[in-house]
């Protein structure tokens, strides 16, 4: 039986490293035997339906990547019922009043969470961050780049993590509830 899942590529098209075609990336998914793939924006969202775990399906996207593409990335994959609690467990809907600066850091390994228990802990001034299963929620209302909360986050996990903000994630959640077959690719505006 088929599980609706979600692949969150770390560090591709940021930049002039790691350029992937979103419709090649959509090809080399139907290839490894996902089906229902759609792809989301150009920074590698992929919703896809599975017959192997999640975490199967990260290694075998990992080793597409390599192996088709020639573009080396770390695949985290969620379930749609994770991704589903992850939206239901926001803990900042009240105070995050801009998407694009809320932020939702998705652990590969979801026994890392240990290692941002201080840095929920802290006082981060106008920043927050708070702990889910398999994220770390981190409300910057001022500016990501210069969110020492974002940047602590970021160094304590390096690539064991890729982060979406808030938009996105909701615009993965959609897209995985919807049982259509099209390809979407929304304008990057967020």
């Amino acid at each position: 039986m088929s599980e609706r899942q979600i692949a969150l590529l770390r560090g591709i098209n940021v930049g002039k490293a790691k350029r992937i075609a979103m419709s090649d990336l959509q090809v080399m998914c139907e290839k490894l035997g996902f089906t229902r793939v759609r792809t989301l924006l150009n920074s590698g969202n992929i919703v896809f339906d599975a017959k192997t775990a999640a975490e199967a399906s990260a290694k075998k996207i990992e080793k597409g990547l390599i192996t088709s593409l020639k573009v080396p990335a770390r695949v985290t994959v969620l379930t749609a019922k994770e991704l589903d609690a992850i939206v239901k467990g926001n803990p900042f809907a009240k105070v995050a009043d801009n998407p694009s600066r809320y932020m939702v850091a998705v652990l590969n390994d979801p026994s890392d969470r240990a290692k941002l228990k201080e840095i929920a802990a802290a006082d981060w001034g106008e920043d927050r961050v708070a702990l889910g299963p398999r994220v770390a929620y981190v409300w910057c209302p001022n500016t990501i780049l210069e969110s020492l909360a974002f940047i602590a986050v970021g160094k304590a996990l390096r690539d064991g993590v890729t982060t979406r903000n808030w938009a996105t994630i909701e615009k993965l959640k959609a897209l995985a509830a919807s049982s259509s077959s099209q390809r979407i690719q929304v304008p990057r505006g967020d």
